[in-house]
């Protein structure tokens, strides 16, 4: 399953979690396959996307920022997926 994580700095702690992450930190845990990263261009914060069938190794990689940053992460489905389910609801 793909899941999308959003992540946005608390005031202040932008120069401690940049360290972390140019120490390598910020690599996904076993069982999650990182996908994408992007940063906000306003050092607000920034997404990934990632794929696992493992809620625990999502929940460990989040626990171990989550002193540094604010997350919110949701399962989602591609275009390919919704189609249908849209068409069977709605299509007249």
């Amino acid at each position: 399953m793909k899941f999308m994580t959003t992540w946005s700095f608390p005031t202040g702690v932008l120069p401690e979690a940049a360290q972390r992450f140019l120490a390598g930190e910020a690599a996904p845990e076993e069982g999650v396959k990182l996908l994408g990263r992007w940063h906000n261009i306003d050092l607000s914060g920034g997404f990934l996307l990632s794929e696992s069938d493992n809620p625990i190794a999502l929940y460990k990689g989040a626990a171990k920022w989550g002193d540094l940053l604010e997350f919110n992460t949701v399962p989602v489905i591609e275009d390919a997926d919704a189609a249908p389910v849209l068409a069977a609801l709605f299509k007249k």
